[in-house]
């Protein structure tokens, strides 16, 4: 399926990220792909922060994974450092290739090398083919998470 690249999302990656976002029941209520400006304002606002990692995953000059990785710094667990992987996303054509955990994968050394000693993840409680990726990747569902609107 040809050499997988994962790298810094780029303003041109943006469509195409939008898009995948967009491309599930959930992203089809929430996101706006015919309307970029607010994608692109953020990107400078990730890429200005040196705790945040957009990343792409390019085979054969597509487009076809995305994940964002932030890193906190914290006092808790003993001054502890952990990461947080959010809008995990793989092109309909890749379901299924094993890029999802590779981009996982990706995500936990890099955490690793920036010092974290724990990785964690939500997961909305609908997305229940989700949960069982990620507990075969080692993670555990150990936490209630809420949410608050503003």
């Amino acid at each position: 399926m040809g050499d997988l690249e994962i790298r810094a999302a780029a303003t041109e990656d943006v469509p195409a990220i939008v898009d995948m976002l967009a491309d599930d029941p959930l992203g089809s209520q929430r996101e706006s792909p015919e309307d970029l400006t607010p994608y692109l304002a953020a990107l400078e606002r990730l890429t200005a922060d040196p705790n945040q990692h957009l990343v792409v995953a390019v085979r054969e000059g597509r487009v076809v994974g995305t994940l964002q990785l932030t890193v906190i710094p914290g006092l808790s667990r003993k001054g502890a450092t952990r990461s947080i992987i959010e809008a995990v996303r793989i092109h309909a054509d890749e379901r299924g290739s094993g890029l999802g955990t590779q981009l996982i994968e990706w995500a936990i050394a890099e955490s690793r090398r920036q010092g974290c000693q724990l990785v964690q993840l939500t997961s909305d409680a609908t997305r229940t083919d989700a949960h069982r990726f990620y507990e075969r990747l080692g993670f555990t569902a150990s936490h209630v998470g809420f949410k608050l609107p503003l």
